[in-house]
């Protein structure tokens, strides 16, 4: 009885006679158990109104069980935290690094009843402003589920991202918008996760029966994914345990919320669990970094909390941290040389992903500028930290600047562009200027100049 006692109430230890009924009762027809599939899924309809059925799943299944009785174990609540002992490396068997609250002879029943989730692994598709947008959904994982480890697949540009996020464990480079990868790099990367036995495996790339395929393959027991809005997601259904369907075929297009039909299902409530809210954008940066970054800014004159930092320039350089889902978002030299004219208080320190256009800056803007050369994520954002604010295209840096409370100027292509991507501009300390023909280039660079004047206050006294 001690074995059974695990178990949901409805599964009940096996009779030798059935047990008998009084004369009494009276055996319905239409009583839930003598019930027809097509009466069952007429009383469920309700339950798939709120999200169609994928067509790609089995089609006998009637969805969950109407007359199910949980028990109370493992079916309540979030998942415990507990304390496991300490590693002992003088074991001569070796020692296990099971993730906390994790005991091997019951793991499986919070995985199946309660949905626990101690390792997951997120595969981001994009480069480092994609993956910058994912950070809340990662907080909300680790607040949704205490002491789940989290790990993330991204490609090498996207990788550099992790330095500022503490909530990563490990962080692979794998580019997942290859669709041909080298076959010895994708048999390495599945056997990566497929050796690490992840619970929850979720992607953000699009995916076919190709990409699914991969997911199905890392044998987790979640496999969340987007998928093509079109036929080339024919298949994949049936390999995933849950699907997204975005708008267009390019994620990026939904902007600071590309992931939000993700986010939704990942915060969903549960028994006795509520809504898991997003958290907001929120960056870490080392002690290190930030002294390297200091040295760089000082070694071009340039002093902590008087400077702006220029972000945004016209360049072929994969380091320009552009979204994907705003092409037209870089701005030629020749009018940041403009822009930088309505500075008074504060100095510019002008950012270039690529050390060939050092020469360039100096031509066109002048030999006094001061130029500090920087590629990754982490050091830009100590770069920002360290200044009176922002002046910048629809790049990365303007969602730093956001996660850091620096005040910040953006420049869009257009209005709608500005709400996408920067929702509640207000209330994070940053003033939109857009074109109003739609294309960055002819952006009017008297109302950015009228902003800075507008900001220098608050700028210089950072």
């Amino acid at each position: 009885m001690a074995a059974t006692s695990l178990l949901p109430k409805s599964i009940s230890p096996f009779h030798t006679n059935p047990p008998s009924l009084p004369s009494t009762t009276k055996v319905s027809l239409l009583s839930p158990a003598n019930q027809s599939p097509c009466s069952k899924r007429a009383n469920l309809q309700t339950v798939h109104q709120k999200k169609k059925k994928n067509e790609w799943f089995d089609p006998f299944d009637d969805g969950p069980d109407p007359d199910l009785q949980w028990g109370t174990l493992f079916t309540d609540g979030k998942q415990d935290e507990d304390p496991r002992p300490p590693d002992n490396p003088d074991n001569p068997y070796g020692f296990l690094k099971f993730p906390k609250g994790y005991n091997v002879e019951i793991a499986s029943l919070g995985l199946k009843i309660r949905g626990d989730v101690r390792r997951c692994c997120c595969i981001i598709s994009g480069g480092v402003y994609e993956n910058l947008l994912f950070f809340p959904a990662i907080q909300l994982i680790k607040d949704r589920y205490p002491g789940v480890q989290v790990d993330v697949v991204a490609s090498p540009r996207g990788k550099q991202t992790y330095e500022m996020n503490k909530n990563v464990r490990w962080a692979d480079a794998y580019d997942p918008d290859d669709d041909w990868p080298e076959p010895r790099v994708y048999t390495d990367m599945l056997g990566i996760l497929k050796n690490r036995y992840y619970d929850m495996v979720l992607s953000t790339r699009l995916a076919g029966f190709g990409h699914a395929a991969f997911l199905f393959m890392t044998t987790a027991e979640f496999r969340a994914s987007y998928i093509y809005p079109n036929v080339n997601a024919a298949g994949a259904g049936m390999l995933l345990s849950e699907t997204f369907k975005p708008d267009t075929t390019n994620l990026s297009d939904g902007g600071f919320h590309m992931y939000n039909q993700m986010v939704d299902w990942l915060g969903r409530p549960s028994r006795s669990v509520p809504r898991q809210p997003l958290p907001p954008l929120k960056v870490s940066i080392s002690k290190k970094i930030k002294e390297v970054v200091e040295a760089k800014y000082r070694n071009v004159g340039a002093e902590k909390g008087k400077y702006v930092v220029i972000h945004g320039i016209e360049s072929d350089s994969q380091a320009t941290m552009q979204s994907r889902g705003d092409t037209d978002s870089l701005l030629p030299l020749e009018l940041w040389a403009k822009i930088i004219k309505g500075l008074r208080d504060v100095k510019p320190v002008f950012v270039i992903p690529n050390e060939k256009e050092r020469e360039n800056v100096e031509e066109i803007v002048g030999d006094y500028t001061r130029i500090v050369f920087i590629t990754t994520p982490a050091q830009l954002a100590a770069l920002i930290n360290d200044s009176a604010g922002v002046i910048a295209t629809n790049t990365a840096a303007i969602q730093l600047a956001n996660a850091r409370e620096i005040p910040s100027i953006g420049l869009f292509c257009s209005q709608e562009k500005a709400k996408l991507f920067v929702p509640d501009a207000e209330e994070k300390k940053c003033t939109i200027i857009s074109s109003k023909t739609g294309k960055l280039i002819d952006i009017d660079v008297e109302a950015v100049k009228n902003a800075m004047q507008f900001s220098n206050v608050s700028l210089a006294l950072v």
